[in-house]
């Protein structure tokens, strides 16, 4: 396995959790470098369900380290919360953590502003999860943000957080909000600081380390890759890059120690918030795959928008990110359709035209182009082998292959970790 990397192949929510989690039983190393807490995996395993924010979901191994990474930006309060929530279920974390000290902090200003710039753009909003995530992301790159290493000396976060203040009270009171009260922030964040600071340490040797002896890097990919900031359905996106090219910024790996490249989709297609998505449903279909597949946001509760698998957007996604192969959730999902549609790619005014084509409004006015298989009709939740899927399960994950051109090498069916078929 070497250097293994999973990603969303979608808009996220795709399931990601649970591969990584599988996959990380035969890891040395766990590693998240990328996004913030608007990420959530959720993890259901022996010791319960973990809603996964921004510990990496491989923690469960014991015998693996876990690295939030430098490309991550922190929430102090919720990466307290979510040590607290694991050490109560006995998961021992001590001497197995490590917290990049060159990880930006999301700071109460970015989440203020981030609300009320939604609230600004009324109709227009991006809809975002309202975490501070674009924010802190804006003053990491403007030359502004605050990192975990300027908490070692108070009196340079105390000047820091004072300069940042005499901007941002000004931005906040011209949007209607009351200005920040300077000395409560640094007292709060700095006992989140010392709560944290057991776990503070530059991982750049450790990371570096277990890849030259060739032992198992398995990285996390935080969100689907059509939130990518560059490539994603801008302005509909996130704030990081998702890709796998990434994996150098966020995390200082080499792009060329990367062995594997796992593509995670749903069998379906789902997506939170705003922005185009060409197979939505608006029927009795896709209330049904919203019924089925719980579709509902591990981070902010919202109600998915549910549609057919979107075989354009998985071949665009495998070719800008190398995909090696492809995990298949939730197919048990679909058991109860007589048909089921595959969109084998987008037509434009009588003609054939590719994701890569244009920008987001050009996708909301792309007609999908289907390819209608017949359902199953049977029930596949728990199965564990691929020798025990219906026929016609079978034909549809082959078809899957057949558009995307990428192997298949894990089904889920089912939430629970033993519902997994690998190929």
């Amino acid at each position: 396995m070497a250097v293994t990397l999973v990603v969303g192949a979608q808009w996220g929510d795709e399931g990601k959790g649970k591969i990584i989690d599988c996959l990380a039983d035969t890891s040395d190393l766990v590693v998240r470098f990328h996004g913030g807490n608007n990420a959530g995996h959720t993890v259901v395993n022996k010791f319960g369900k973990f809603p996964m924010h921004l510990i990496p979901s491989g923690i469960f191994n014991k015998k693996a380290k876990a690295v939030i990474a430098n490309g991550v930006i922190l929430d102090l309060e919720v990466l307290v919360k979510e040590i607290k929530m694991l050490e109560t279920a006995g998961i021992n974390l001590k001497g197995r953590v490590l917290i990049s000290p060159r990880c930006h902090v999301i700071m109460p200003y970015h989440k203020l502003l981030d609300r009320l710039y939604e609230e600004a753009k009324g109709k227009k909003k991006t809809g975002t999860t309202g975490k501070g995530i674009g924010p802190t992301y804006a003053d990491k790159v403007s030359y502004n943000g605050i990192r975990v290493a300027d908490f070692f000396d108070r009196k340079n976060f105390r000047d820091k957080l004072s300069t940042q203040l005499l901007v941002k009270n000004k931005v906040l009171k011209s949007l209607g909000e009351k200005p920040l009260n300077e000395k409560e922030i640094e007292e709060k964040y700095y006992r989140l600081f010392i709560k944290l600071k057991p776990f503070i340490k530059e991982a750049f040797s450790v990371v570096s380390g277990t890849v030259s002896k060739n032992k198992k890097v398995l990285l996390e990919g935080a969100h689907g890759i059509f939130l990518d900031n560059d490539w994603g359905t801008y302005p509909f996106v996130t704030a990081s890059n998702v890709l796998s090219g990434n994996i150098t910024a966020g995390a200082g790996i080499p792009p060329q120690k990367l062995t594997k490249v796992i593509g995670v989709t749903k069998a379906y297609t789902t997506r939170v918030g705003q922005g185009p998505f060409p197979t939505e449903l608006f029927d009795k279909n896709g209330d049904l795959l919203v019924e089925k597949g719980i579709e509902f946001g591990t981070t902010t509760g919202r109600k998915r928008r549910t549609g057919w698998f979107d075989a354009e957007i998985l071949r665009f996604a495998a070719k800008l990110n190398g995909f090696t192969e492809l995990a298949i959730t939730k197919l048990d999902v679909l058991d109860q359709f007589k048909e089921i549609k595959i969109c084998t790619h987008y037509a434009l005014k009588g003609r054939r035209v590719n994701y890569e084509d244009g920008d987001s409004l050009f996708l909301s006015k792309v007609k999908p182009v289907y390819k209608t298989i017949k359902g199953w009709q049977k029930n596949t939740n728990g199965v564990k082998k691929y020798s025990d899927l219906p026929p016609q399960a079978k034909a549809y994950l082959k078809e899957i292959e057949k558009q995307v051109g990428v192997k298949i090498s894990y089904i889920s069916t089912g939430q629970e970790r033993e519902s997994l078929i690998t190929i």
